[in-house]
């Protein structure tokens, strides 16, 4: 193997590895979104303290 060809296959070797660290970092970030807007949601959801209270049972 040559100098330059071992140039080459190191720097595509980088690449890919810079490739695969940002789509890591992409999905992190998605994730923390998404658990920021569901943490949102459930702030703003109303329990009903009546709810689950009785049991309607006919045989």
């Amino acid at each position: 193997m040559d100098i330059a060809e071992l140039s080459t296959v190191m720097s595509q070797s980088s690449v890919k590895q810079s490739a695969g660290v940002q789509l890591a970092k992409m999905m992190m970030n998605a994730e923390k979104e998404s658990a920021a807007q569901m943490t949102e949601v459930l702030k703003n959801v109303t329990v009903d303290p009546n709810l689950g209270n009785n049991l309607d049972a006919r045989v």
